[in-house]
């Protein structure tokens, strides 16, 4: 009586959660895209609402653009699942992969085939700083913008190549310190509110069409190594379907394939040039790995330059370090 009573309960509890599996199913869903603040939302928007409409098209989910004020917010965003989907550059992918279950899938390309770009130090067009040297051989004169601490091209990469490898502290070299998005760096030296500031070539370029005018009063001091194109990534635990669906959009788009039209493949690409890209390619998070150099190389210069610490905690750390660079540079060689 008893197994025919716990039985018939099994039962019932089975089809309560097939119906409701079924509800879910027809549920419609929906996907938040995250999209970094490299510059206001409201220059954004418009260069991405058509892209999000066609991913919507395409998967037949809900596709809602998800802009924040910093690269955190789409971080933490992704992290309790408010995001599935975001555009990072490659640092900020580096705490989304670590702390919020990211995974890189496809990688942009910039508009004119470079598989990457380059962090860049601007100053104003009519400052007596021209060149690299005038910044390094004036400490205490002047005022410096820098990049999110999340950004790449803002902040890591002027970090190790810039400053790291000049041994610039630059708590101590410039007189003030402000911090902002790429645009608001360029528009802050274009209005001489500060000497110089990190930018980036994809944001000169963007400039150059959305402010022709502030673009013109800039004057490139430096420029980085090569930077890997930004990477797009996706929730870890999105359903495999719906990975392939994502993934087969991004590979395809902007690219002829049977049954697409000539039309469609024309509006493709000019969604694509709106974002300064060229048809995207398939990556994953190995891409990340020598901005990962970036940041222990970093963290090595900090701890190097650490009267406070022990010489024994200090070759202990630097050992640390040592290792994970070296594991580092297995993978990248593997």
């Amino acid at each position: 009586m008893l197994r025919r009573t716990f039985i018939k309960a099994a039962v019932a509890a089975a089809a309560i959660v097939g119906l409701a599996g079924t509800a879910q199913a027809q549920a419609p869903k929906e996907l938040n895209f995250g999209i970094i603040s490299t510059e206001a939302s409201s220059n954004l928007k418009p260069l991405w609402t058509p892209f999000l409409a066609d991913l919507e098209k395409a998967t037949g989910m809900k596709v809602n653009a998800f802009f924040a004020p910093d690269y955190a917010g789409i971080i933490e965003g992704m992290r309790f699942n408010k995001v599935q989907l975001a555009w990072f550059g490659n640092a900020s992918a580096i705490q989304a992969v670590d702390r919020a279950s990211a995974e890189v899938f496809v990688q942009t390309v910039a508009n004119d085939g470079s598989p990457g770009y380059w962090s860049l130090l601007i100053a104003h067009k009519d400052s007596n700083v021209k060149t690299i040297d005038d910044v390094l051989k004036n400490p205490g004169k002047l005022t410096f913008g820098n990049g999110d601490p999340n950004s790449t091209s803002g902040f890591l990469v002027p970090s190790y190549f810039l400053w790291g490898q000049n041994n610039v502290d630059i708590r101590k070299h410039f007189t003030r310190i402000t911090s902002g998005s790429h645009e608001t760096n360029a528009l802050a030296v274009a209005n001489k509110q500060v000497d110089v500031a990190t930018f980036n070539t994809e944001g000169f370029d963007r400039l150059k069409k959305t402010a022709p005018d502030k673009a013109a009063l800039l004057h490139v001091v430096w420029q980085s190594p090569l930077i890997p194109s930004d990477p797009i990534t996706w929730r870890t635990d999105l359903p495999d379907a719906d990975k392939a669906k994502i993934k087969t959009f991004f590979l395809t788009y902007g690219t002829a394939q049977n049954g697409k039209s000539a039309d469609q493949l024309e509006s493709e690409k000019k969604v694509l040039t709106g974002l300064q890209w060229a048809p995207f390619k398939e990556s994953s998070n190995r891409q990340l790995l020598p901005i990962r150099q970036l940041g222990l190389f970093r963290d090595r210069l900090k701890i190097e330059a650490d009267t406070a610490m022990s010489a024994d905690e200090k070759a202990k750390k630097l050992a640390e370090i040592d290792a994970q660079l070296a594991a580092l540079s297995r993978q990248i060689g593997a």
